[in-house]
């Protein structure tokens, strides 16, 4: 079981730490190539999914081999499943149908919390 969630949250957390980091440093023009959604949204919100996206990774990857509150790699892995559905509102909502990505990142979310309770 240990395997199967470093398989599956090893990539994910690097995906968020990535993704977050860009996000609560970026300016509003610098990532509007990649996320079209930053213009509906106030940068303060943008900076703190940024930072939710950095701490939920920080969650995934720390507890695990630490022992330390084990059960912070099921909540991150939690909040990125609540996170993806609230994401997949959003793009839902602007008439982004490309949803393949949102989709994905919640099918590994998903798959991680089982894993994350018994690793």
């Amino acid at each position: 079981m240990r395997t199967a969630y470093w398989i599956l949250a090893g990539p994910l957390a690097l995906f968020y730490l990535y993704a977050g980091g860009l996000k609560a440093v970026r300016s509003r023009e610098a990532l509007r190539p990649m996320m079209a959604w930053v213009d509906d949204l106030p940068m303060a919100a943008v900076r703190a999914i940024g930072a939710v996206e950095v701490l939920g990774a920080v969650g995934l990857l720390l507890p695990p081999p630490t022992g330390i509150a084990p059960w912070a790699a099921t909540a991150a892995a939690a909040g990125f499943v609540l996170l993806q559905l609230g994401a997949i509102g959003v793009h839902l909502r602007m008439g982004d149908r490309q949803l393949v990505l949102n989709a994905g990142l919640l099918i590994v979310a998903a798959a991680t919390c089982p894993l994350a309770a018994v690793s």
